[in-house]
């Protein structure tokens, strides 16, 4: 199997679980500093991880031996 697709899905099941991660903060937040902070980081690490798995596996070819 190609490395590449399998990195961009390990990219992509990453970015779905930090995107996850940020909804339940965001449902939990009580509005603090600490807490919009981390929404945010985990936000973009999750929009940025998927988007790369999502593009990664997109344009990884299939060759078959």
């Amino acid at each position: 199997m190609n490395e590449k697709r399998i990195f961009g899905a390990v990219l992509t099941v990453l970015g779905i679980i930090g995107l996850i991660y940020a909804a339940i903060l965001f449902v939990n937040t009580q509005g603090g500093n600490r807490d919009i902070r981390a929404l945010c980081i985990y936000g973009a690490l999750g929009l940025i991880f998927f988007i790369a798995g999502i593009g990664l596996v997109k344009t990884t070819s299939d060759e078959s031996k």
